[in-house]
Formats: structure tokens, C-alpha cells, sequence
């Protein structure tokens, strides 16, 4: 009979399996599972999923140094019949050398290390800790030590410790689309003289191609930050206001990618003699047409893009310096400061300077609904909908502590921004208490966190909109 030792790795694999197991139950199949237990074996089965990942991780680093080329015929990846201990790992575990790769880069820098016979900590320990409780996945994992790596050349050891610290806090519960977003500012932060040279690259790579064929027009292009920040913003401001317009009566969906959300729900039915309604790419083309119409008849002024605007973030110090990178709404890679100070010069571009002196931003009860002045500032401290991190071009200011029932303040602290949908969630599953929501360690109000799983021990769910909080210096608030 074989023991585990409590400290194996192998028993938080059994702990999360026991959790899987004991919320499916009897069941015979997952068509069985209530939402509850739905929920549960899922989030079991992710926990699962991550603690694996650290598992095989260890293991691929130890088949590594077993497979070293020093070792010549005795390396075991040769003994076992494979030229590497990379196509070792893929064709035992059945997956691809570029996943097999991941894991041997992620072993090496979060396994422990043997230095002339002494055993160091691992090169990366605090994403090896994430990753050995699962808060972490391999995939996250190998992005963050990417990142670290690339700027550990520039950057202070120091500095790069912070971050690999505040990166792993703030990559459990995220996606890892929105973790790449927090790992490009990080990068900006980190090494700063890194973005310009970026930003010249991406520059010389925008391109647009128009072509005919098949009795269509085709337009293929990439742009850099700068270039595209103003055809992002204004596509988008047509497009959500297309959807406002109401021309199809089903509820609302998600995107799953795009400019915008509030995609008609398929699944649900159409009125009979409803023609189907135009999809998001088609909205997206019409919306570039009526630019360019406008363009050539600049008579016709009154389009539903007025008040659309580009928003460049940066401190007053960066933006008097020429130093440190700035953030553009909407886009994900940032650009200099020179690049800011050039876009704020132009027309159409409002630059959200930190420490600046700026508009009064709360008027009690004299207003019901928030300003100008308020709403950039809440773009620039929300990012968009608190709850589900959709584009700021589709959300609203909403009251905290609302406007008729509770008496709430048109004031910058009584209001958050939020999508057409989550709006509707707030009212419809009572979450228009005060008590119901929470400060963040980022800018602003957002919605309290919700257990990512059941038990006393449940920790919380991070929501999509979380930025990256400073990692060299105190961001200003």
C-alpha cells in the first residue's frame, strides 16, 4: 500500500477531486446537476484542472534535468526513445510540443533549484505558489514569467519581484484575455523606454488593403494604438447607439468579442414576420459607411457619434516630462507619453491627466443625471461596466443608493458605471443597497465579490474590470 505525505502535492489533487465528487453526487450523468451543483463541479474541476498544471510542471522540470545533454545516452528522454524531454512530454501526455514546451518553461522557473549542491527557491516563487494552491493556471503562469522575464533585462530586481507579487494577486479569477491586458500595462510600467520602441514598431506595421472579389469590397487592415484609437472609438459610438435604437425586440446578449456588447439573443424566439436582425460585423460595416458618407458631405453634422470620445490617461508628470506611458480607452497597448501629449493636441481627444485640477464632480441632489465632467471621470475610474468590464460606449451612470427610492447624490461616489444589462441585474436580483457593494484596491465602486466556490472557506471571485494597480510607484487616485 502506498502513503501520501500530507505536504505531497498530489493530496491538493485529491482534495479538489473529493470536492468534484462529492458535488456530483449520485448522478449519473452532468444532464442531472442542478445550477448549484453545476456550478460547484465546475469550479471543482477548474481547481482541479490548476493544481494539475502544477503538478506535471514540477515533473516536466525533473525530466528535463534528467534529459540533459551532459548526460549524452543516459539522458532519459533518449532512453526512453525521444530526441527531447519536450517530445517526451508531448507524446506521454498527448498534447502538443508547444504545450509540452510551456510546461518545461514553467517547471524551470518555479521548481527549486540546485546550486552547487545547495537547494535554492525557485526563480519565480510566488508564481509557483499560486500555482501550486491552484489559484493559477499553466497558461497564466507561463504568460506572467514571460512578461518578467522579458523586462528583467530593463527593470530593478526589486521592481520585478513587486510585480511577479502583484501580477499573481491579480491574475486569480481573470480570464487570460484579461490578464493580457493587465500584462501590457505592466510591461509600459516596468520598461517604459521598452513602449517606444514597440509603439515604432506597431507603427510601421499599420496597414490597410482594398481589394475586389467575389463581387465584394474588401478592406484588411492593422493599425497601432494611435492610428486606431479614433476609428475604435467613433465604429463603436455608432454602433452602440444602432443598438439603442431598438430594431430587434429580443433580449440583449453578450459579445463574445467585437467593438461592442448587446447582441439579440438568438436563443430567443422572434416575433412572427420579424426579419432577422443585422449581426455585429454588418453593424460594424455600416457604421464605417456612414463615417465615410459623413465625411464627404460634411453638411450632415447631427450623427448619433457626437460626444464620442478618445480618452488618453497619463500623470501630470509624465505628460510635462515626456516620460512613462499612457493608456488609451479602449485600446489595450499603451504608447509614450510623447505619443499622449501629440494625440491630446489633436482634435477629439481628451487627455485624463492625474493630479490636474478638474470640473466639480458631485452635485448632491441638484442634478439627476451625471455630467459630462462626471462621466469621463468614471470611465477613467470604472473602465467601463464594474460588473461584466464592457466597453465604456455602452454604459450608463447608475446610482448606488438610487436616485427615487434611497434619495442617493448625484455624486462621483454614489455612482458606477454599468452596462444596459447588469443595470437591469442590479434592479432585478436586489442589489441596490449601499451594502452591496465595496471599494477596490483599483480606482473606484464596484460590485461586492462573489464566491468563486461553495464552503466556509470560499474565497472571492474577482470581477472582469480589475486594472493593474501601480507596481513601481503609487498611482494617483
Amino acid at each position: 500500500m502506498y502513503y501520501r505525505r500530507m505536504d505531497s502535492p498530489l493530496t491538493g489533487l485529491s482534495a479538489a477531486l473529493a470536492a468534484a465528487e462529492a458535488a456530483w453526487g449520485p448522478r449519473q450523468d452532468a444532464m442531472e446537476l442542478p445550477e448549484p451543483d453545476l456550478i460547484a463541479v465546475n469550479d471543482a474541476l477548474g481547481l482541479l484542472r490548476r493544481r494539475l498544471d502544477a503538478v506535471h510542471a514540477a515533473v516536466a522540470s525533473q525530466i528535463a534535468r534528467a534529459s540533459s545533454v551532459d548526460l549524452g545516452a543516459d539522458a532519459l528522454a533518449k532512453k526512453q526513445g525521444h530526441r527531447s524531454p519536450t517530445a517526451l512530454i508531448a507524446a506521454t501526455s498527448g498534447t502538443s510540443t508547444a504545450d509540452a514546451a510551456r510546461l518545461l518553461r514553467i517547471g524551470d522557473a518555479t521548481a527549486p533549484r540546485a546550486v552547487f549542491g545547495d537547494t535554492m527557491p525557485a526563480r519565480r516563487p510566488a508564481v509557483a505558489e499560486a500555482l501550486k494552491t491552484g489559484e493559477i493556471g499553466a497558461q497564466a503562469a507561463d504568460a506572467i514569467i514571460a512578461l518578467l522575464d522579458k523586462v528583467g533585462r530593463r527593470a530593478t530586481r526589486a521592481g520585478v519581484d513587486a510585480a511577479e507579487r502583484t501580477l499573481v494577486d491579480q491574475a486569480a479569477g481573470l480570464s487570460l484575455d484579461q490578464l493580457r491586458k493587465i500584462l501590457l500595462r505592466a510591461e509600459a510600467q516596468l520598461d517604459p523606454q521598452g513602449v517606444a520602441s514597440r509603439e515604432a514598431e506597431l507603427r510601421d506595421a499599420r496597414s490597410l488593403r482594398v481589394y475586389q472579389r467575389d463581387g465584394l469590397v474588401h478592406l484588411n487592415g492593422v493599425f497601432d494604438s494611435e492610428t486606431a484609437s479614433p476609428i475604435v472609438t467613433a465604429i463603436e459610438a455608432l454602433v452602440s447607439a444602432d443598438f439603442r435604437s431598438g430594431d430587434d425586440p429580443r433580449p440583449a446578449n453578450r459579445a463574445a468579442d467585437g467593438f461592442v456588447s448587446g447582441i439579440p439573443d438568438e436563443s430567443q424566439p422572434r416575433p412572427e414576420g420579424e426579419t432577422a436582425p443585422r449581426t455585429l460585423p454588418q453593424r460594424q460595416a455600416d457604421a464605417l459607411a456612414l463615417l465615410a458618407r459623413h465625411y464627404l458631405a460634411c453638411a450632415h453634422t447631427e450623427q448619433p457619434v457626437a460626444g464620442a470620445t478618445v480618452i488618453v490617461r497619463i500623470t501630470l508628470q509624465e505628460l510635462l516630462t515626456e516620460t512613462g506611458a499612457a493608456t488609451i480607452d479602449g485600446i489595450d497597448q499603451p504608447v509614450t507619453a510623447s505619443t499622449a501629449r501629440r494625440m491630446a493636441a489633436g482634435g477629439g481627444v481628451i487627455a485624463a491627466v492625474f493630479e490636474a485640477h478638474s470640473e466639480l464632480l458631485d452635485w448632491g441632489r441638484e442634478k439627476r443625471f451625471a455630467t459630462r465632467a462626471q462621466r469621463l471621470a468614471l470611465v477613467e475610474r470604472d473602465g467601463g461596466c464594474a460588473m461584466c468590464g464592457a466597453p465604456p460606449g455602452i454604459t450608463r451612470a447608475h446610482h448606488i443608493r438610487w436616485w427615487t427610492r434611497d434619495a442617493g447624490p448625484t455624486d462621483l461616489a454614489n455612482l458606477v458605471l454599468l452596462c444596459e444589462a447588469c443595470h437591469h441585474r442590479i434592479h432585478d436580483n436586489g442589489l441596490g443597497r449601499s451594502d452591496r457593494w465595496s471599494r477596490c484596491g483599483r480606482r473606484g465602486v464596484v460590485p461586492a465579490a462573489r464566491p468563486r466556490r461553495s464552503g466556509p472557506n470560499a474565497s472571492p471571485r474577482r470581477t472582469s474590470a480589475i486594472r493593474l494597480c501601480s507596481l513601481t510607484r503609487t498611482a494617483p487616485r
